[in-house]
């Protein structure tokens, strides 16, 4: 999967609420399924979708456990995200830094000996 993918598959609130359950340990496709339709309003078949594009995506893993399903995040995706980011965005902040930088010795550029002579008018 592409990084560009996985941020599609980030970008929906759903499964970004599906990922903060299951952050906080393995639950039955039950459990998630009761939380995410009190709170988004959609239905089951809706959630079940959800659940299986994070998936087949490899953001979540799932276990049978008699007729339960018992899911869990799958970590190395969203590793493999954060150190995207962390490069990506470490990049652009040093560069906007640079950049920064380059602006404040442009304005305080030295005086030129003309500033000087001004500034000392009407002093001994």
């Amino acid at each position: 999967m592409t990084l560009v993918h996985a941020f599609d598959v980030l970008g929906d609130p759903v499964r970004r609420r599906i990922l903060e359950l299951l952050a906080e340990g393995e639950q039955t496709a039950g459990a998630i399924t009761a939380s995410v339709q009190r709170e988004f309003g959609i239905s089951q078949p809706a959630v079940s979708q959800h659940l299986r594009v994070l998936r087949e995506n490899g953001f979540t893993t799932v276990r049978a456990e008699g007729t339960r399903r018992l899911y869990s995040v799958d970590t190395g995706p969203l590793r493999e995200a954060d150190r995207w980011l962390e490069r990506f965005w470490s990049q652009r902040l040093d560069a906007l830094a640079t950049e920064i930088a380059r602006g404040r010795r442009t304005k305080r550029a030295p005086a030129t000996p003309k500033e000087d002579e001004d500034s000392d008018e009407g002093h001994p």
